[in-house]
This record gives structure tokens, sequence and C-alpha cells, in this order.
């Protein structure tokens, strides 16, 4: 989610984070109250910064988990998958959309945008 969609959909985050936990999910980070904030990604020389949704580890292995609902600045939203997706690779970790009933489409017409078809969406 962008910056200005995260209150709106605070729900979606914290079930997010309640299916995360119940796949085996461990030392889970959320930008929702009572846990720790992922780390934040700036661009220098610019006021811009990416956060992603949700960090969490498995296995061993870091994910990374970025809400995907409708947006007013799908174009913002692109760019934040872009980098989440580029930052996995170089990390050896791993980059998934979680979305619900009614933002299918929608996300998968933005991957489908950005080239991003492998990705397989968790539906929750």
């Amino acid at each position: 989610m962008i910056h200005e969609d995260k209150e709106k959909y605070k729900d979606i985050l914290e079930d997010s984070v309640t299916y995360l936990e119940q796949h085996g999910f461990e030392n889970i980070k959320a930008d929702t109250e009572g846990y720790e904030t992922p780390k934040s990604y700036s661009k220098k020389g610019s006021d811009i910064s990416i956060t992603p949704d949700i960090v969490a580890t498995k296995e061993g292995t870091k994910h990374y988990f970025d809400i995907s609902l409708k947006s007013e600045k799908p174009k913002l939203l692109k760019s934040k998958w872009l980098f989440l997706n580029t930052l996995t690779a170089l990390k050896s970790s791993h980059f998934r959309l979680i979305t619900t009933r009614g933002h299918y489409k929608f996300t998968e017409e933005m991957l489908d945008d950005i080239n991003l078809n492998n990705k397989k969406l968790i539906k929750i």
C-alpha cells in the first residue's frame, strides 16, 4: 500500500499479519500497532521513502510482503513493487503480494503493466 491508503485499510493489514502468523512466519515486522515497523528505504536527494507493509522470516529466509489494494496512485504502487522486487532479488529474499476479494483484477492488471506476471498472489 502507499502511505495514503494505510489508515483506510488497517484491518486488511492486521488480517494479513494474522494469516502469516498462522502459516509459520516469524519475526514479523509490520507497519501497524503492536509490531516493529519494517526498515524504510529512501531515495537520495529526495523525500521519497519506501517501506514494505510486512517483513517476516520463514525457514531462515526473509520475505517482503506488500498489500495490493485499489489505489488512487497506481504509478507510486508500481514503482514500490518494482523496487521491492529488485531489492529482494539482490538480497536472496522473497517478495509476495497479498490481496483480497475485489482487488484481484486490479492487482493482476498492475502486475501485467510492469511485467511481474510471475508473482503468485496470496489471496486472503
